[in-house]
């Protein structure tokens, strides 16, 4: 570990986007705390107050503290994002590692299945499942989980090809061992780097449809400090204050670029032939 913690700060994007995310981990673990005032504390005579004194960020259309929202923000965001990545790719694992393992027949239905379901794009999936679902943060959250399986099925069956022909796994079906020993024993560990890669990168992809589907009213609603609701909020008075829809929008950018240049580090780290 400490070995491709060593590779990963030596290279650039992987120096940079592990300080982007280690901040942006300060903001989810302490973001409560380090706020300087209540995020849903209304004052009518705050309203509109442009950054710094009292309001570092400025405030919103309802006096709220901006700075205040973007670190509880973080919580809703992030934390929401994260899940929804890993929940999407332990389900994806598992069924293209599975497939992977049992070939023949069923493994060509099951990826004509995944083809067939990556066809739509996420966005439409997420949209679909939450339509469905209903107007909520954790249908939003298992709506971006379910759009995110067929992908992660399909990269891991890749890789779990390769890990199906190796001579442990040989030596585990001539033991007489059940599918599910072999699958979750001998071959999910051996094809966890690439998936680690992937889901890093794809947590990006996910606090952008997060946001998105918030942004839309179909995730976090009114009052969740919530990064996506408050560019929603704050696009009717982009006339009055700039920095109420600046703010949020630098918050999910900067999220995005840290986990995809820590993704693409994480990569190179874990890299064998490197």
């Amino acid at each position: 570990m400490s070995e491709v913690l060593a590779r990963l700060v030596r290279s650039p994007q992987g120096a940079i986007g592990l300080g982007i995310v280690s901040l942006v981990g300060i903001a989810v673990v302490a973001g409560p705390w380090l706020a300087p005032h209540d995020p849903n504390a209304i004052s009518i005579l705050a309203r509109y107050k442009p950054p710094g004194g009292q309001y570092l960020l400025g405030t919103d259309q309802l006096g709220r503290d901006l700075l205040s929202r973007l670190l509880h923000g973080a919580q809703s965001t992030v934390i929401m994002a994260a899940i929804a990545t890993l929940c999407g790719t332990v389900m994806g694992a598992l069924i293209g590692t599975t497939s992977a393992y049992v070939g023949g027949r069923t493994d060509d239905a099951v990826m004509r299945t995944i083809d067939a379901v990556m066809a739509i794009p996420s966005l439409l999936m997420s949209l679909l499942v939450v339509s469905m679902l209903g107007r909520s943060q954790a249908n939003a959250v298992l709506a971006i989980a379910i759009a995110f399986t067929p992908g992660m099925a399909r990269i891991t069956r890749s890789v779990a090809l390769a890990v199906r022909k190796q001579d442990y796994v040989s030596a585990a079906i001539a033991r007489g061992e059940g599918t599910a020993y072999i699958v979750m024993g001998e071959m999910v560990p051996n094809v966890v780097a690439p998936i680690i890669v992937e889901m890093t990168i794809r947590v990006a992809f996910s606090v952008m449809l997060f946001a998105t589907l918030s942004f839309l009213g179909l995730g976090a609603q009114p009052p969740t400090p919530e990064w996506g609701l408050m560019v929603s909020e704050a696009r009717k008075f982009m006339h009055l204050s700039t920095w109420m829809i600046l703010w949020p929008c630098c918050a999910i950018a900067l999220v995005a670029i840290g986990f995809n240049l820590l993704g693409d580090g994480l990569r190179d780290a874990l890299n064998p032939r490197t």
